[in-house]
């Protein structure tokens, strides 16, 4: 299946009078080696059911397509839709080969879970070239919202997949990590370079692979409540927590911090998973 170059991505742009648009992080993939090497290190092939994420002009969706996978591809800008459609039917892989779908919707507002309900049974992929200014929410709410995404490989800038990625006493560690670890297990896959998008970013991006836990790891009375706790200890990252999580703690923060075995006077990036499911508990006097 003939998949995207720079040369075709140009004519596409040029041809339906269309241009990259920064507001939307609009980079696309026009290199056929990167586009299959993405779908190879998902592990996608023959009859897999995966949701796409941004996929613009089309070239990671071809590539899927190629595999043998069922694409649903949910695309933003109404105005690269029927150009996405009418590349995939210049080469077979339109709905009418139940092959793919176009949808267009936000990935941050539509009901993910909804929008593959009503297809075939069955565990789903989320293979995407997310756009660089919402990568961490929507990987945030597929986990949250979406339990039938089972595995996801998403190209992001470095820095967002450093952070879906990090461990404890990591640089890169934060609130996202955490609340990654709560859902699914993460590791960097890999890295595209600027040269293979059109136009180039100006930023290097990375491969992340998220596969959900069948169980979740914690057991906590709230995760919302988990989460808060998280955000306050990361919002004042340089502080000792026994101070970052006074807002939410009150003037107990110190006997919560000693009851669950957590020293006041570390910070956030020092505590596992773990160790915030002790403080949300203790809080909700378990």
């Amino acid at each position: 299946m003939p998949l995207l170059t720079p040369t075709t991505v140009r004519t596409l742009l040029a041809d339906h009078g269309l241009r990259p648009r920064r507001a939307l992080g609009q980079h696309f993939l026009a290199d056929p080696n990167t586009a299959r090497r993405i779908v190879r290190l998902a592990g996608i092939g023959e009859g897999d059911r995966v949701l796409e994420i941004g996929p613009g002009l089309g070239s990671l969706t071809l590539a899927l397509a190629e595999a043998g996978a069922d694409v649903v591809a949910l695309e933003l800008d109404r105005h690269l839709a029927p150009v996405l459609e009418g590349t995939l039917a210049k080469v077979g892989a339109d709905a009418s080969r139940r092959r793919v779908e176009v949808v267009v919707g936000d990935a941050l507002s539509v009901d993910v879970d909804a929008l593959l309900g009503d297809r075939a049974d069955g565990p789903w992929h989320s293979v995407s070239n997310l756009p660089y200014n919402v990568a961490a929410p929507v990987v945030a709410r597929l986990l949250e919202t979406a339990p039938r995404v089972e595995r996801q490989l998403v190209m992001v800038q470095r820095e967002v997949g450093e952070r879906l990625a990090a461990g404890p006493g990591s640089p890169a560690y934060g609130a996202l990590s955490v609340k990654v670890a709560y859902h699914a297990r993460a590791e960097l896959a890999g890295t595209v370079p600027p040269t293979v998008f059109v136009p180039p970013p100006k930023v290097e991006s990375v491969l992340v692979r998220i596969v959900r836990r069948p169980v979740l790891p914690v057991d906590v009375p709230s995760s919302d409540r988990l989460f808060a706790l998280v955000r306050a200890g990361f919002g004042q990252r340089r502080k000792m927590l026994r101070r970052s999580l006074r807002p939410v703690l009150g003037e107990r923060v110190v006997d919560v911090l000693d009851a669950a075995g957590v020293d006041p006077a570390a910070r956030a990036e020092n505590l596992e998973l773990m160790d915030w499911a002790k403080v949300a508990r203790v809080e909700a006097g378990l």
